[in-house]
């Protein structure tokens, strides 16, 4: 299927959720990065690389990452 086969809802849409996934990955990050290891359950290596999980690995660390 391309681009221009889907509506223009459609095409909105997945661009919406792509910002989305953009902001969310980004705050989860520089939290995850300016937070003290203390502060965070588990290996802060480990969260980085949940996050690259779309979109529930940004989700999990900032619900679940953070103490």
């Amino acid at each position: 299927m391309k681009w221009s086969d889907l509506t223009s809802t459609q095409q909105r849409l997945i661009a919406v959720a792509g910002a989305a996934e953009v902001v969310l990955t980004t705050v989860a990050m520089r939290d995850l990065h300016r937070r003290p290891a203390s502060a965070v359950r588990g290996p802060k290596l480990l969260w980085r690389l949940a996050c690259v999980v779309q979109p529930v690995g940004p989700l999990a660390y900032l619900v679940v990452g953070r103490l």
